[in-house]
């Protein structure tokens, strides 16, 4: 039997059967025009591929994605899952970061985008809890109830919203609550060598101060240092109304950044709750160290004694998410490392910059056993005259007139090259500065009263200087 539409068939019905590209032909189409149009079109990568691996900086051709998102890397035979941030974007290809350890990461991982970024979990039953650099409780009391999530990169208050700094908060350190008073909503630094005590004094602030909740940021600690801060430092009582954020040196350069920006965002939390609230984070160095292995890691050229720029413009957007808002305040001390006790390195010169006052503290003022070893001379708080009232002022004023002029003459005094009577400042110098020096030290157990401590401070200036007789005579 002939084929349908073959010789010697019915003509009509060949030609109804005929195939439709026989019965319609299609013109010939330049199909690599389309093909180079289609290739060249923007379009959305909802997932990539892993490409390469270099230190700590994941090479992936896909997808598509804004700096700070957070995409999944997944194996898809073990359906293993890592997350990972975006840090930045070479030749066409998406830098990226894990958070966490990227042992076993490979070639040809699935890498997906979720079109978030990083956000910490926040709840006032955070309070007496220890959280890692995610604000994931690490205290063995199990999850935390009543959280909501609030994004980690936060931009600072605009400059015309916030009150001025005029009231004080009290530390019930002596020295700094008299000499380097702190207000409610400022920034200050505590800037130290290693050894000094910056530890200790933070502890001891975060237990006395009036503030009604304590966030406290170990970024970049030892191990060992963490169970001692939080035993013998903070203690039970401290650590009723802190929340601490632990980030161990041994972990990734990422999650030591996002500690600091973990505990600002809890601090925010609870500004915005109405609380006052006192922001200490240990220690800036260290959270600048870990953003400078990134910058470097994704090709930023070492500018300032080894630190790429994004370290310096990151560092002010950090600092100045503290303050005071019209609910609350976060006062905020950062203590910052000194390397080889330069003041002029260029984290701690930075540092002086953007905050609102510095305590120094001197290795040679511990050595001698004073604790805490605030070298007065050395420090300030830029808003003392707008806390304290005209009289405290004034007697902060003359302390420190004092403790100059001991220290310019303090050369002549030891060799014995000064005669009593060559100068009325020198002599009251003399009489005052053991007083003022008992004064000025602290035991870390010791909380100082406020009231008291003024009242002892003007007893001391007011005590009347050994007549020349009586000091020849003896």
């Amino acid at each position: 039997m002939a084929h349908p539409w073959s010789e010697g068939s019915d003509p009509a019905t060949a030609r109804q059967l005929r195939p439709l590209s026989a019965r319609f032909p299609i013109p010939a189409v330049n199909w690599n025009r389309y093909q180079s149009l289609i290739g060249a079109a923007d379009v959305v990568r909802a997932t990539g591929r892993i490409s390469g691996l270099v230190g700590l900086t994941i090479e992936a051709d896909g997808p598509t994605a804004r700096v700070g998102d957070l995409c999944m890397l997944e194996e898809l035979q073990t359906r293993q899952k890592i997350p990972a941030e975006v840090v930045g974007f070479r030749r066409g290809h998406v830098l990226l970061m894990p958070i966490g350890d990227h042992h076993g990461i490979g070639p040809g991982w699935v890498v997906s985008a979720t079109g978030e970024s990083l956000t910490a979990p926040v709840s006032e039953n955070l309070l007496g809890r220890v959280v890692d650099a995610l604000a994931n409780p690490i205290d063995g009391r199990g999850p935390v109830a009543g959280t909501i999530r609030r994004p980690l990169n936060c931009t600072p208050p605009h400059p015309l919203t916030r009150p001025r700094v005029t009231d004080r908060l009290t530390t019930g350190v002596r020295v700094i609550d008299t000499l380097l008073t702190l207000g409610k909503g400022q920034r200050m630094g505590l800037f130290a060598g290693s050894g000094v005590g910056k530890s200790t004094l933070m502890g001891m602030i975060a237990r006395t101060s009036s503030a009604d909740v304590n966030v406290i940021a170990l970024v970049g600690e030892r191990g060992k240092e963490v169970r001692d801060f939080l035993d013998r430092d903070l203690g039970p009582d401290g650590a009723r109304k802190s929340v601490t954020v632990v980030c161990t040196s041994d972990q990734p350069a990422l999650l030591r950044v996002k500690a600091a920006l973990t505990a600002t965002t809890i601090a925010e939390y609870f500004r915005d709750r109405g609380a006052n609230v006192m922001l200490l984070v240990d220690s800036v160095t260290r959270w600048a160290l870990a953003q400078r292995e990134i910058g470097l890691a994704t090709g930023e050229p070492p500018t300032t004694r080894g630190f790429p720029p994004s370290v310096f413009a990151l560092l002010p957007r950090l600092l100045e998410r503290a303050g005071r808002s019209s609910r609350g305040s976060i006062t905020g001390v950062y203590t910052v490392l000194v390397e080889g006790d330069d003041l002029a390195e260029p984290i701690s010169d930075s540092c002086r910059a953007i905050l609102d006052g510095h305590l120094v503290l001197s290795r040679r003022i511990a050595s001698q056993n004073h604790f805490p070893a605030v070298d007065v001379l050395e420090s300030v708080s830029r808003v003392t005259s707008d806390v304290l009232n005209p009289g405290e002022r004034v007697l902060a004023g003359d302390v420190r007139d004092i403790l100059a002029t001991y220290r310019e003459a303090e050369d002549l005094i030891a060799v014995g090259a000064y005669k009593r009577g060559a100068s009325c400042k020198i002599d009251r110098a003399i009489d005052l500065i053991d007083g003022l020096n008992s004064f000025l030290k602290q035991d870390i157990r010791e909380t100082a009263d406020e009231a008291g401590t003024w009242a002892r401070l003007r007893a001391l200036t007011q005590a009347p200087s050994q007549p020349l007789a009586a000091a020849t005579a003896a």
